[in-house]
């Protein structure tokens, strides 16, 4: 029985060596869990963008792009924990892989016993924060149960809804360009054009009953930011 109960994980394990990956796929299917596995760089940010698994392993040395790109370029659009492989034992590689975004470090070879021990850390680290709930200003975010307060006052959001109004909120006081909030709230193939920002925000602010753009203030020529205080 896998950390999380009977929910499902998802976990997509990144390397070329076959012999690794069934070794690493038994082992945590034994487990519980549900493996995916990719042998290069392309199939990895492609299966790890459409699937936003639980967890990611990720060797290195990979056929076309190496860990380091993999990882920078997953990071871009998904907050899976990355735990990196490496045969090299070097702590710039180490302070490397940690800088770009990796969450965790082993050297191979390695104990199952050890990677499993870390891959549950991560999981109980993911269903801890999950049931954190954030406060700013009047702003309550329950990501757990995928729910925003305003005051008392829990409000109705669609998916699109909530992840954009989580967004502004995480970067409150900050401008944000209708490209950037494309990119981070809608993806990267998004292909629609970025007026959809202004429908969305304008459903933000009716739910707020923010007829004076107080809360949700536009910088033209700019962007989009959001004023959390109490005020």
């Amino acid at each position: 029985m896998n950390s999380r109960g009977n929910e499902e994980v998802n976990i997509l394990v990144v390397d070329d060596e076959e012999s690794i990956v069934e070794f690493i796929k038994m082992g945590l299917e034994a487990e519980g869990y549900i493996v995916h596995v990719a042998y290069d760089g392309d199939s990895a940010i492609s299966m790890a963008i459409e699937l936003n698994p639980d967890i990611i392993i990720l060797d290195i040395m990979l056929p076309g792009k190496n860990g380091y790109e993999v990882c920078l370029e997953i990071k871009k659009y998904i907050e899976a924990p990355i735990i990196m492989l490496t045969a090299k034992d070097d702590i710039d590689d180490k302070v490397r892989g940690l800088n770009i975004g990796a969450d965790d470090y082993m050297i191979k070879p390695f104990s199952f016993r050890e990677l499993l021990a870390r891959i549950n850390a991560r999981l109980r680290k993911i269903h801890r924060d999950k049931n954190e709930v954030m406060k700013v200003g009047k702003f309550s975010i329950d990501d757990g149960a995928h729910e925003i307060y305003f005051g008392v006052r829990l409000l109705q959001l669609s998916p699109t809804e909530y992840n954009l109004l989580k967004y502004l909120i995480i970067n409150n006081g900050l401008v944000m360009s209708k490209q950037v909030i494309l990119e981070k709230v809608w993806g990267f193939d998004f292909n629609g054009e970025e007026n959809i920002v202004e429908v969305y925000v304008r459903y933000l602010r009716d739910k707020l009953d923010d007829k004076e753009h107080d809360i949700i203030r536009t910088i033209r020529g700019v962007g989009y930011k959001i004023v959390t205080s109490d005020k």
